[in-house]
């Protein structure tokens, strides 16, 4: 099945309180039908607000960013396949923690995503903690280790989808954060990209946050979005993002 540009916008709530996440929610309606919980909610009550949001029919991309020891990372995993969730990242450093991932997920339909390098690190960024690769190389890397691994694909920046999408074949998911509309601000993001040039790289699903959560009139950002989405996917063979 192949998902419609509605589908390809999951919405980052990325704010303080679970009130001003539901009141968001309610705002936007019918428009938005993925959401993003990170780690900012998580602290807040976010896992309930994730029922909530199953509930309402709505999908949910729990953004955890798991790292730990195997054996920590697989039971965790366990737990989280028991809430029905689309999506859930875990950071893609090494294959013994991807691994575990996989074999805590077992049956359950959740997709694993492995986290590849943050949007907001640059070069230098990445030389302060010890690795001499260039992001992208880094993000290519790190994106070969997941798939090999077994999962479903990977949180990447738009600048790197292409290579990614040479590297791993089209049925490997892109979740791309770090979009923007052009003009846009570009916030602590550092490798960023328009929502039609992330969807013509090969990005399945777009990720955006403050320009929406943030915007005067969050819906119409949002439908803004979307219409980039639709534009993008009319002009290029974009790959299906699996079943729902």
């Amino acid at each position: 099945m192949t998902a419609s540009a509605q589908d390809r916008l999951i919405v980052a709530l990325d704010m303080p309180t679970i009130e001003g996440a539901r009141q968001l929610v309610a705002t936007l309606g019918n428009t938005v039908s993925f959401y993003k919980v990170g780690l900012e909610l998580l602290f807040a009550g976010g896992l309930d607000l994730a029922r909530d949001l199953r509930r309402q029919g709505k999908r949910v991309f729990l953004d955890m960013k798991l790292l730990d020891i195997g054996n920590t990372v697989e039971r965790a995993v366990a737990n989280v396949a028991e809430l029905d969730v689309t999506f859930l990242t875990v950071h893609g450093h090494d294959l013994k923690t991807l691994r575990a991932a996989v074999a805590g997920r077992g049956s359950a339909n959740v997709k694993l995503l492995a986290v590849t390098v943050l949007t907001n690190l640059s070069a230098d960024d990445l030389r302060q903690q010890g690795s001499s690769l260039a992001p992208a190389d880094l993000v290519l890397r790190r994106a070969e280790l997941a798939y090999a691994a077994g999962f479903d694909g990977v949180i990447a920046s738009g600048q790197e989808a292409a290579r990614i999408r040479a590297a791993t074949g089209p049925k490997f998911l892109i979740v791309t954060p770090g979009i923007r509309l052009p003009g846009g601000t570009t916030d602590d993001q550092e490798r960023v990209m328009t929502p039609d040039h992330a969807i013509m790289a090969g990005a399945n699903h777009i990720v955006v946050g403050r320009p929406i959560t943030q915007a005067d009139d969050p819906k119409l950002a949002a439908e803004t979005f979307i219409h980039h989405i639709r534009e993008a996917l009319a002009k290029a063979d974009v790959p299906p993002s699996g079943p729902h």
